[in-house]
């Protein structure tokens, strides 16, 4: 029996076989073959822990050769404080989706963060107004950097972000490297209804279980992409902001069981028809995205399988070209 092997990358492979750039292009040709029925069903499984959670998280693409992946990813938010661990670790298993073979097994940590800030610059560039100036990034870790890094590469004329997170060590730190990395002026939230209130892009990126982005802190013509929630538990936003506003899920159903979506609906204030449509669907053309400067407009991304196949295939081929990784002979 003669298969092609799996290729074994780690994070230092990844890192280095992917760019932001890359990336961005990657999730936004993956929404768009969602829309157009050229990708393979994805889906999520969530799974609690005594100290945190893991999420397996499977679709595939068909593109020239079709993939499937699947991604088992942990989420454990002390681990950094008390083992100097990730706090989201996890590896993604890549197959020939017209085989069924597996091809590569590679570190999910890069991947992970970069997709989730690439499908946030794919939103802003359908959703945000492209004049806008002014940002606040709630939550200043891994995934706060990158989250600023990816508005920067379709919204050019930000200039000013404020930066809110509950350790204050960890805002210390974000304002001063952002500020030195991308030459904007990054700064503390005095508080997050003042800094809110004169943005024009809110991002969310915590593992709150209890919202704290109120309907009152928003002002018109603002673009918020809420990325923490994809566990049930999870919750950044006041469910009444999702009323009467237009917002974009990622995948319907999976905002359904885990986004800002699923507590909106289960306070009985909105229906899975009242949600304006999917991100695949403005990109594929079918439906506008903003239509005027002054609606409010809400990505709600609970981050789906089809941004980590996109991203992992990129990886994979190139890593292919470049001889890069260990190949392993499974039935050897």
């Amino acid at each position: 029996m003669k298969t092609p092997g799996i290729l074994i990358l780690t994070r230092r492979d990844v890192s280095e076989l992917l760019s932001l750039k890359e990336a961005i292009v990657a999730v936004e040709e993956a929404f768009r073959m969602h829309a157009e029925n050229q990708a393979l069903t994805p889906d999520l499984l969530h799974v609690d822990s005594q100290d945190g959670e893991f999420h397996i998280k499977v679709g595939g693409l068909k593109q020239e050769k079709t993939y499937f992946g699947l991604k088992a990813n942990a989420g454990f938010f002390q681990n950094m404080q008390r083992y100097g661990l990730p706090n989201i670790q996890g590896v993604i298993l890549l197959f020939d989706g017209d085989k069924g073979s597996p091809l590569a097994l590679m570190d999910s940590i890069d991947i992970t963060i970069l997709r989730t800030g690439a499908a946030t610059a794919v939103a802003a560039k359908y959703l945000a107004r492209l004049d806008s100036r002014t940002a606040t990034i709630c939550g200043c870790g891994k995934q706060g950097q990158i989250q600023l890094r990816s508005l920067q590469q379709v919204l050019p004329n930000l200039e000013r972000v404020f930066a809110f997170d509950v350790d204050q060590h960890q805002v210390d730190l974000y304002t001063s490297k952002m500020s030195s990395e991308l030459g904007i002026a990054v700064t503390q939230a005095e508080t997050l209804e003042n800094s809110a209130s004169r943005s024009d892009v809110i991002v969310t990126c915590t593992p709150s279980q209890k919202h704290f982005l109120e309907k009152a802190h928003v002002r018109p013509g603002t673009f918020i992409a809420a990325i923490g929630a994809d566990s049930p538990d999870k919750q950044e936003l006041e469910p009444d902001l999702l009323v009467g506003n237009k917002v974009v899920v990622d995948i319907l159903d999976q905002c359904a069981r885990v986004g800002e979506l699923h507590h909106a609906l289960d306070a009985g204030l909105v229906t899975q028809q009242d949600v304006y449509g999917e991100l695949g669907d403005i990109i594929g053309g079918n439906i506008p995205g903003r239509t005027s400067g002054g609606e409010i407009t809400i990505f709600d991304a609970t981050g789906t399988a089809l941004q980590d196949v996109a991203a992992a295939v990129v990886v994979y081929e190139k890593a292919l070209n470049q001889k890069v990784g260990t190949l392993v002979d499974l039935y050897a």
